[in-house]
């Protein structure tokens, strides 16, 4: 298989693009001049880099010197409390970026396309109801998906992902916060924790984008969507409990000293369907060991 995947240079999209090389597929990426390489290291050298420039075609050349058999876009640009400084890149990133990429797909002959959405689509459980700007987006773009799929130019399956996780991820989340916290020796301020999180490890979400290119080229889909969920969300106070013991670390929090957020998501979408033949596979308690313990080694090696 021929896959070409944006947003390879993350935590996400680089363990996407690191498994497909582990494979034998032949893996090319679409990244921005900005963006380091560093997540790639390890198949660096198995992979072609398309650099985004600022020509407007450069997205298309790309496209069409690759001739994927297959698009997976993780590309993003996420933010919850949005700013003004905000508003441009999230509508270039997050809707004319893929729809540009879609389009050159479609004039290159390029059918198969993996999208990632997210299940804050779904504020309280809804149809539709975003739960911040960037999920909007993520709407937005698939409302403009829904003319290449109605006219026979792209099939695609949109994957929504709730939370992910793994060992040296470099996204500052939850972990980091905790791991900050315990070596400073300070209390960390938090929510009343009542928030149910849906943790989903990170090679478990890796195989439901390999799930969704093999259901994608095997079968006559035109258009679905599927939820990438653990099945079991964990109230965040149970979850920071379970964190802190699994990687031996004691640490002073003040729960309740902060408000929740604005439209906080108390209960994760239940109404998404898992992508056929997938489940997640590694147990919370195992994926939360291996990122204490990568965290652990990475500090002692600094």
């Amino acid at each position: 298989m021929k896959a070409l995947v944006t947003g390879a240079t993350g935590f996400v999209g680089s363990r996407l693009a690191r498994r497909l090389v582990k494979d034998g597929h032949s893996v090319a990426i679409l990244a921005r001049e900005t963006s380091g390489l560093h997540e790639l290291e390890p198949v660096l050298r198995d992979i072609r880099v398309h650099r985004l420039d600022a020509a407007p075609d450069a997205i298309a050349r790309a496209v069409a010197t690759e001739r994927p058999d297959i698009v997976f876009h993780l590309a993003t640009y996420f933010v919850f409390d949005h700013k003004p400084e905000d508003l441009k890149p999230l509508i270039e990133s997050n809707i004319l970026f893929p729809l540009q990429l879609v389009d050159a797909m479609a004039r290159a002959g390029v059918r198969f396309f993996v999208n990632t959405g997210s299940a804050w689509q779904h504020f309280e459980d809804k149809n539709y109801d975003p739960v911040c700007l960037h999920a909007a987006t993520k709407q937005a773009f698939e409302d403009l998906l829904a003319y290449f799929v109605a006219s026979g130019k792209i099939a695609c399956i949109t994957l929504k992902l709730n939370d992910t996780y793994g060992p040296n991820d470099p996204r500052r989340k939850i972990f980091t916060l905790l791991r900050e916290a315990a070596r400073n020796g300070q209390p960390l301020k938090m929510s009343a924790g009542a928030q149910a999180i849906d943790l989903v490890h990170i090679d478990d979400v890796v195989r439901a984008y390999l799930a969704a290119a093999a259901r994608l080229i095997g079968s006559p889909v035109k258009s679905e969507d599927y939820v990438v969920s653990s099945g079991s969300p964990l109230p965040l106070r149970e979850l920071v409990e379970l964190y802190l013991e699994v990687a031996g670390t004691k640490l002073a929090i003040e729960w309740g000293a902060r408000p929740y957020r604005e439209r906080e998501v108390m209960v994760p979408w239940t109404k998404g369907r898992p992508v056929p033949g997938w489940k997640p596979e590694v147990p919370l308690r195992r994926g939360l060991k291996e990122r204490a313990e990568a965290s652990a080694k990475s500090v002692a090696t600094a």
